[in-house]
């Protein structure tokens, strides 16, 4: 059960439901409530699939290449820094000419709840973990994001604009924080690995 925590925690932080809600109560401005629901599972059952095939296929495609648990851990530790310092400094993020139809697939679905943070972490996770505590801790993920999705009237009116924003700024500094941790572990593992 701990392990299970172990992976639910940064993914949880990654995929930053409460911090991407303000851009998604933008893009379904005007749109009738049958049209939201579509979008949100849409959203869902895109994000599911492109998390769990990465899953499936991205450490087989690494070890094709040639990629080492270090060099992914501190590539991987890297990128989720850079992410959550963009995204730290930046609030706004523009998404021009949005189909409704595609909506929930792009950009809801992938990059914003599946995004890079997340299927970084998932395969830094399941090296660190295993897989059977890494899926139900994407699956749970990504279903959370579709609850606070579907009920985004209620959050919005107790949080409000700044509550949310605060919260998204705050989940960004530790997932920074595990991106440092993810550098210092893979050099770690490079350096014991070297002197061996």
């Amino acid at each position: 059960m701990i392990t299970f925590w172990l992976c639910f925690v940064p993914l949880f932080i990654a995929v930053d439901a409460l911090g991407i809600l303000p851009i998604f109560i933008g893009l379904i401005e005007g749109l009738e409530r049958s049209k939201v629901r579509k979008i949100i599972w849409q959203s869902v059952v895109t994000a599911m699939v492109v998390a769990l095939a990465f899953l499936a296929v991205g450490k087989a495609i690494f070890a094709f290449i040639g990629i080492t648990i270090a060099d992914f851990m501190i590539a991987g530790g890297a990128l989720l820094f850079v992410l959550s310092l963009r995204d730290i400094l930046t609030y706004e993020k523009l998404w021009r000419s949005v189909d409704a139809d595609s909506l929930g697939s792009v950009p809801l679905g992938v990059p914003l709840i599946v995004g890079p943070a997340v299927l970084t972490t998932t395969i830094l996770l399941t090296d660190a973990y295993g897989i059977i505590p890494t899926i139900p801790a994407v699956i749970l993920n990504i279903l959370f994001a579709g609850v606070v999705f579907w009920l985004y009237e209620p959050i919005n009116r107790i949080l409000g604009k700044s509550g949310t924003r605060t919260i998204s700024k705050l989940a960004h500094i530790i997932l920074a924080a595990i991106g440092v941790m993810m550098v210092r572990k893979g050099i770690m593992i490079y350096i014991v690995g070297n002197i061996k």
